[in-house]
């Protein structure tokens, strides 16, 4: 009967397939502790009780707008990003503030300053290449602001979108 040499462990294939594996494992177990340690993602309040103390104001500066009959219109023209607002309602303020908020990443929220031209017209400049889906917030302008109209808007966009003071309609 002939025996067959045992070869040693590390000549095998079965070892190095399992430490390839634990190896493996520990390389990206590494990287995603790394990649979360590095990118904050800025979702987390943490005054929570103030933010929600916050959030009845809003919807009190809502229903102001609602008892004023306020609703907008704006538009964005795709190719030379002029904004153009459109004011209906009992008040017509000298300036307003329009707040771009990016659903995701706060360090791309944007505010403009609209002056006003005539009868409820507003006009400001957006910056090129306005991209994604952006929740939007109108009010006027100054420390402590009455009203708030609210929309939502996927850009570019070719129509005119609706600024209510309700909640943004879902898609």
């Amino acid at each position: 009967m002939q025996a067959h040499p045992v070869t040693p462990w590390y000549k095998q294939f079965w070892p190095w397939f399992l430490i390839g594996l634990l190896l493996s494992a520990i390389t990206v177990s590494t990287t995603f502790a790394v990649l979360s340690i590095r990118s904050f993602d800025g979702m987390v309040q943490e005054d929570y009780y103030e933010h929600g103390k916050a959030i009845n104001m809003v919807l009190a500066k809502q229903q102001r707008a609602a008892d004023l009959g306020l609703e907008a219109r704006l538009r964005i023209d795709p190719l030379t990003s002029d904004v153009v607002l459109d004011l209906e309602g009992d008040t017509r303020p000298e300036r307003l503030v329009l707040k771009l908020i990016f659903p995701t990443e706060d360090d791309r929220d944007q505010e403009f300053m609209l002056e006003h031209v005539r009868e409820g017209r507003y006009l400001a400049q957006a910056p090129d290449n306005l991209r994604y889906r952006w929740y939007l917030q109108l009010q006027p302008a100054g420390d402590d602001p009455e009203w708030r109209l609210v929309g939502e808007a996927r850009f570019p966009d070719e129509g005119s979108i609706a600024l209510t003071p309700g909640r943004p309609a879902a898609e």
